[in-house]
């Protein structure tokens, strides 16, 4: 009996321990696919969700339906912060997440794209857009899209492909060539319209 309390006291002793450990940040170190993301802190926990449930929460963010202190989504995952807690959602694996913002004269530079940050210079207004992968077959053809309230066109891409895009309105357009890959960027600042 006294064995058995003890193997117990001590198993107990050693969970505590690796709690308060992993709690302290670990060792520090990264894991494979963690974002290099401002604000993401080690040991953030990791919440599940289904893509359609994960599609409306970043729909909610961009739209500004939701609130929080800052919401970004990497390559790999939506980090969320609110109420000195961070949450991370793992991305879809087949889907990438790009956010465009077209322009005229104002923009601003940017990588890892912040859903309650980032502000574009076209609000809800509308644009035409085509998207076609490599093979030249049209993923979006010539589809009206309205940017949310932070100027922003978000668009869910199929993972692991270089697509040629092209935005226009009222007789100006942009075009560029954006891919998906894990190390690539989340916000594209960069299609002025002319």
């Amino acid at each position: 009996m006294r064995n058995k309390i003890l193997v117990t006291a001590t198993g107990l002793v050693v969970v505590i321990a690796v709690g308060a450990y992993l709690l302290a940040g670990g060792t520090g170190k990264k894991e494979s696919g963690e974002a290099d993301t401002p604000g993401t802190e080690a040991g953030a926990p990791s919440v599940e969700m289904d893509t359609p449930g994960m599609k409306q929460l970043v729909h909610d963010f961009s739209s500004r339906s939701k609130k929080a202190e800052s919401a970004s989504i990497s390559s790999t995952q939506l980090i969320v912060k609110d109420n000195a807690q961070t949450t991370t959602y793992a991305l879809p694996t087949d889907e990438f997440f790009v956010s465009i913002a077209p322009y005229v004269d104002k923009t601003h530079p940017c990588a890892t794209h912040s859903l309650t940050g980032c502000q574009g210079e076209m609000v809800e207004e509308e644009f035409s857009i085509t998207v076609k992968d490599p093979d030249g077959k049209l993923v979006m053809d010539n589809e009206t899209v309205k940017s949310q309230p932070n100027g922003f066109i978000d668009l869910w891409l199929p993972r692991d492909q270089t697509y040629q895009v092209t935005i226009e309105q009222a007789g100006k357009k942009a075009e560029s060539e954006i891919s998906t890959f894990e190390a690539n960027d989340t916000c594209i600042t960069t299609m002025q319209l002319g």
